[in-house]
């Protein structure tokens, strides 16, 4: 896949590709953004996008809302999709994505989109609000954390994880936006070599069933499933984020966003019984080397609740 630093590129990366008319994939918040397009799909999340004959391409700008719709359109059409991500949410990376209405709820996924290329620019990232910011960062974060001790972890991935993760702690306090975008960068490429653990599959589910931001999701769910996790790989993780105790420093970065509880979210306590059902039957916790029971994911709900 090609990677990019800067949207000076696009025109060169599209031309590399032979792609003349891209649909833009982006919510009306880039309408006015000087990019090739031949139409513009703006309802972001959707899960009924539509691709007009003339387009050759996809060409999503925005996080992972607006990558997943592309991805969809991708696996419909067979299109190939060239992203600009906006946050830290590594949506690029990965072929699979989630099918979401525009409220947000998550109503199915699917697989097999056309992975081109991807543009980086900082320049894009610079508005994105602290909660918004502090969230996909997280989620970043979480992809790093989660290819160390998943099962498919390798060697290539636990590189790309422990810089990655160190870039985005350090970036994070100070905002520094062009670290957090390296550092998402190479936390999307740790995802793409090893994929999700047991704290994407909670966060998917919370996200999934109460319409919430995913980013926020990873920030509340990632410290307790690293303290059930333990061990050497936690041990790595927490050495590259500059923590003793890598859980309470990931909650002490979470907190930036003001993300501290999971009632704060109006996420019901009578149903996380119901949750950790869902998040035990996920692909994220079936990859773990020990899949966590729905008790157990109960139990870290509640410590979080």
């Amino acid at each position: 896949m090609i990677v990019r630093w800067s949207l000076d590129e696009l025109a060169a990366v599209l031309a590399e590709l032979g792609l003349e008319r891209p649909l833009l994939v982006a919510s009306d918040r880039w309408t006015a953004l000087d990019v090739p397009r031949v139409a513009h799909w703006s309802e972001v999340p959707s899960n009924r996008v539509e691709v007009p004959a003339a387009a050759d391409s996809l060409l999503a700008v925005g996080g992972g809302s607006a990558i997943d719709t592309a991805k969809l359109a991708s696996s419909t059409s067979g299109l190939p999709v060239v992203s600009v991500p906006t946050t830290y949410s590594g949506a690029e990376w990965t072929t699979g994505f989630g099918i979401r209405t525009p409220d947000r709820r998550l109503v199915g996924g699917g697989s097999g989109a056309r992975l081109a290329a991807i543009v980086y620019e900082v320049e894009l990232t610079l508005e994105l609000p602290r909660a918004e910011t502090v969230g996909s960062a997280l989620n970043a974060l979480d992809h790093c954390a989660e290819a160390l001790y998943v099962r498919r972890r390798n060697d290539a991935a636990d590189r790309c994880a422990l810089e990655g993760a160190r870039l985005l702690a350090s970036a994070l306090p100070e905002l520094d936006r062009r670290a957090l975008l390296h550092g998402a960068a190479l936390a999307g490429e740790a995802l793409s070599l090893a994929g999700v653990g047991l704290a994407h599959a909670i966060a998917q589910t919370l996200g999934g069933t109460y319409g919430l931001p995913h980013g926020a999701m990873n920030a509340l769910c990632l410290p307790p499933v690293l303290e059930f996790v333990g061990g050497e790989a936690v041990a790595r993780f927490g050495g590259a984020i500059g923590g003793v105790e890598p859980a309470a420093r990931v909650h002490e970065l979470a907190r930036l966003g003001g993300f501290d509880r999971l009632r704060e979210f109006g996420v019901p306590r009578e149903e996380l019984a119901s949750v950790a059902v869902s998040a035990a039957g996920r692909p994220g916790n079936a990859a773990m080397e020990r899949p966590a029971t729905p008790a157990e994911i109960e139990a870290l709900l509640h410590s979080i609740w």
